[in-house]
């Protein structure tokens, strides 16, 4: 898979994933889910643990660890490039 289409497929899953959640950030099980995680334990775990595959962020005032969903789709972009 070409850089090229690895950015097409970025920007579709970002699209579909702004269709499904509704917005540009996701935390909690909206997060868990799209990175795959089994559970908000298993998610929270790789908070701690720091081996979550993309950028997080804390937001002043809310709960959580949050990310955006562009850097989440490119990480899935990413992760189907390397299985072919």
């Amino acid at each position: 898979m070409s850089e090229d289409e690895v950015d097409e497929l970025a920007k579709k899953l970002e699209q579909d994933l702004l269709k499904m959640y509704g917005s540009p950030v996701l935390k909690g099980a909206e997060l868990q889910k799209a990175l795959g995680y089994s559970s908000i334990y298993a998610l929270r775990q790789a908070v701690v643990r720091k081996t979550l595959p993309i950028p997080t962020f804390i937001v002043r005032n809310r709960r959580g660890t949050h990310a955006l969903v562009k850097d989440i789709a490119r990480w899935l972009a990413e992760q189907a490039r390397e299985d072919k």
